[in-house]
């Protein structure tokens, strides 16, 4: 199965960049990929940089988001993961990854779980938390756990998608740096962000796909400089190799080919599932041990 992570920039306004991305779809879908994933929250910047409530109106075409981008899938016959902004009624509102099918019917969505509220990062005060579990979505290219962005790292979320049948971790992610930390600093966010993901692959035995965002982003309130965002998305396998990798400077399609045989073939060495002790687990519901 061949894959297509699209990392892509803001443009400045939702027409224009949803223009690009519908043209590194279409060239995705010419070169064979048969699953093409966005980044997180990809029609618009990344507005959570700030609490404004005027923020919220791009919300107000939810519906409408849902049936382009099922037309997109369909028109370019690829199994196609979104990352939309959902409206449920005013005042509750989601993070929400939709998944269409290649004929444009909705396959299934998710509700990101994790909330974050870090400078730079306030999206709970956008984001309800997800209420539809951790559920993967049966596509014709295998079952997807998708998860999102924050979710990321969190073990638990991505044991919980495996264990209920994720043939494949996807986080459509919107992450990046402050200009004004150390380029020592720097480094140790991104390796802590790529070697978490590459050990949900490893401990549950399936690739993971990580597709974020580059570019450079003000924030529109003028508290903070803004967010450079990092790229560096990527595909690695069931042991954590990496099989591709994007820069963290340019938009770029990034191209991948996942063998769910592999994934057997992993697992057969490597039966970390067998040998959990589901007995043993109880306080991992607990918030501490105290």
């Amino acid at each position: 199965m061949k894959v297509a992570l699209i990392q892509k920039k803001y443009y400045g306004n939702t027409e224009t960049t949803v223009k690009e991305t519908l043209r590194s779809i279409k060239t995705a879908s010419v070169k064979g990929a048969d699953l093409v994933v966005l980044q997180e929250l990809h029609q618009n910047e990344y507005f959570c940089q700030s609490e404004d409530t005027k923020f919220f109106d791009y919300a107000n075409n939810w519906e409408e988001d849902v049936k382009f981008w099922a037309s997109v899938a369909k028109e370019n016959t690829v199994v196609l993961v979104t990352s939309l902004f959902e409206k449920r009624t005013a005042g509750l509102y989601h993070n929400t990854a939709v998944v269409f099918e290649r004929d444009g019917t909705v396959a299934g969505k998710y509700r990101k779980m994790h909330i974050p509220d870090d400078p730079g990062f306030y999206e709970k005060f956008y984001f309800t938390p997800g209420d539809l579990g951790f559920e993967p979505i049966q596509t014709s290219v295998g079952k997807l756990g998708v998860l999102v962005c924050w979710d990321q790292w969190y073990p638990e979320a991505a044991r919980l998608m495996t264990l209920k049948g994720a043939e494949l971790l996807i986080y459509p992610t919107a992450i990046g740096w402050f200009d004004e930390d150390s380029d020592e600093e720097k480094a140790r966010q991104l390796e802590s962000w790529i070697t978490i993901q590459r050990a949900h692959a490893i401990a549950n035995g399936v690739p993971v796909l990580s597709c974020n965002r580059v570019g450079f982003e003000k924030d529109s309130s003028g508290v903070m400089d803004g967010i450079r965002f990092w790229g560096n998305s990527f595909v690695c396998d069931p042991q954590g190799s990496m099989i591709a990798k994007a820069g963290n400077e340019d938009e770029s399609i990034l191209y991948a080919e996942i063998d769910h045989e592999r994934t057997k073939e992993v697992r057969d060495i490597w039966p970390f599932l067998r040998d959990r002790r589901i007995d043993a687990y109880g306080n991992v519901l607990k918030r501490y041990c105290d």
